[in-house]
């Protein structure tokens, strides 16, 4: 297994200013504090929070296509990987949560972290159909119904950054329904157990004729 990731071993993985740094130790302190309360993220994954939740969806930055203008994160919940990708400089993030604790809880991340991000507290089925250049999620829905919640944000160009685990070959059959997809995967470097990838990275395929 491997050891415990803090906020300076992050940032030897993920190139960060300080500035940057400081912003995600004030989001990882108050997701710490309020997971005492409600339910962001599994208690038994506060020790290696860094690694867990930060790196895990830090690494989809590496992803985003450049450039990109605006970003959905599908419920997004304690901010994963949506804010955490707008602090490190995603422009144009929404973040779709429809319980209303997580809500209050983004909203004070977004405060404390100053950071440029817009809220939309409703079902992902209730969020006006707009194109953005990128949808994300993490541990929302399995990947065929997640390419429909997807589908009224896509547009021409649009990409989609899901992070996955081991059941991601068993969901991309089952997503054929939704038509032809490309996929690009890469190994997550936030895996304490170094198995499977966590990114899935899928694009439409252009049509002809």
């Amino acid at each position: 297994m491997s050891p415990l990731l803090d906020a300076q071993g992050f940032a030897e993985i993920i190139p960060v200013s300080r500035e940057t740094l400081a912003r995600l130790e004030a989001y990882t302190e108050l997701l710490t504090r309020w997971s005492a309360r409600i339910n962001l993220i599994g208690r038994d994954t506060i020790a290696d929070l860094w690694r867990r939740h930060i790196l895990d969806s830090a690494q989809l930055s590496a992803f985003v296509p450049s450039p990109a203008h605006s970003m959905i994160d599908l419920g997004s919940g304690a901010g994963l990987p949506g804010l955490v990708l707008a602090i490190l400089g995603v422009p144009g993030v929404e973040l779709v949560e429809a319980d209303s604790r997580k809500c209050a809880f983004l909203r004070e991340a977004v405060r404390i972290t100053e950071t440029d991000a817009v809220i939309r507290p409703c079902r992902i089925e209730a969020v006006p159909r707009h194109p953005v250049d990128v949808v994300t999620a993490r541990a929302c829905a399995p990947l065929d119904r997640l390419l429909g919640l997807a589908e009224p944000f896509l547009g021409a160009g649009s990409e989609c950054l899901f992070l996955k685990g081991r059941s991601v070959e068993e969901e991309l059959t089952l997503a054929r329904k939704h038509g032809q997809w490309r996929r690009h995967s890469a190994k997550a470097v936030s895996d304490p157990r170094g198995s499977f990838f966590a990114c899935n990275r899928v694009a439409r395929e252009p049509r002809h004729g």
